[in-house]
């Protein structure tokens, strides 16, 4: 035995670094900028960003894509054992597909308290009356996932203001080039 074994153990914030790299990858492509990761026994099972646009499938957010992924790597729909990891809270929608995945757990970066349905606005994930309950977690990183969801529209006012393409600001926290 090595005397200076360690296990190295993923925490929620290594899963949402790489859900803000999907994320930012969501950005590159002009696509509003939220990013998911699937997550069993600590090993990613999928991963997605937002793809509505180009897609053209107003169903195609980054969570509803991660629990198809998940959903492939388990041959199975129910996803009770997996984590889903997504840079913003997701929509009534998205924690409607959770609740019917039976997803042990989301954790999210930013809330979003207009139109979050994991506690903010609604909370499908924990109302009474679903047959299954979505664990929740949210703040993971949200300065991080804030910041590119605001650079984001930030950059739109500007483009639609000025009629010129306005760089993407690579967020530091991610190590600046969103690899």
């Amino acid at each position: 035995m090595i005397e200076d074994e360690r296990l190295i153990v993923f925490d929620d914030e290594h899963f949402m670094k790489i859900a803000l790299r999907q994320a930012e990858r969501a950005a590159e492509a002009g696509e509003v900028p939220v990013g998911a990761v699937a997550v069993r026994d600590g090993q990613v099972i999928g991963r997605a960003w937002n793809q509505v646009e180009m897609l053209k499938d107003a169903t195609a957010h980054a969570e509803i894509l991660v629990m198809t992924q998940a959903s492939a790597a388990k041959s199975d729909w129910r996803l009770d054992d997996v984590d889903i990891y997504v840079t913003k809270e997701p929509c009534a929608m998205c924690a409607g597909a959770m609740v019917n995945s039976r997803v042990r757990r989301v954790v999210y970066g930013m809330a979003d308290p207009r139109a979050g349905a994991a506690g903010s606005a609604l909370d499908i994930t924990g109302f009474s009356g679903m047959l299954h309950r979505v664990e929740v977690k949210g703040g993971v990183l949200e300065p991080e996932c804030k910041f590119i969801m605001q650079d984001f529209f930030r950059r739109r006012r500007l483009e639609s203001q000025t009629g010129k393409t306005v760089c993407q600001v690579n967020n530091p926290e991610l190590g600046g080039n969103g690899e």
